[in-house]
């Protein structure tokens, strides 16, 4: 099975693959311009790398974040599996991963990471 994890921020969203060996790869973060430019990206990411299933990390305390992340799930159209995960501290355990090894910039490094590490729950 081929895997992708996305979480999705208002200003990146971080990706991450994994082909079924256990290794997680953080992958390049979308830059969001607008939503319809962010789907798209996604969508030809997801199809590029012929994922078979999807992961999308979702707060479980933050319902209106929840129902924009599943609004924006649906314009990438992805007609293969779409599991949503708990990405609750993600982001803060992927700073505190790369603390001391890197400046913290907005590149989305971070938000790949977090994608990661929210694969790495799923795939428990």
């Amino acid at each position: 099975m081929r895997y992708a994890c996305i979480d999705v921020g208002l200003k990146r969203i971080g990706i991450a693959t994994s082909f079924g060996f256990g290794v997680i790869t953080p992958q390049k973060a979308v830059l969001r311009k607008n939503r319809t430019q962010a789907s798209k990206e996604i969508k030809e990411f997801l199809n590029l790398w012929n994922i078979d299933i999807l992961v999308v990390g979702v707060p479980s305390s933050h319902e209106t974040t929840t129902k924009r992340i599943k609004h924006f799930v649906e314009l990438i159209e992805f007609d293969k599996t779409i599991v949503y995960q708990d990405e609750n501290m993600s982001s803060n355990e992927a700073k505190e991963l790369i603390k001391g090894e890197m400046k913290q910039k907005r590149d989305g490094r971070i938000d790949s990471l977090s994608a990661s590490i929210i694969l790495q729950r799923y795939l428990k």
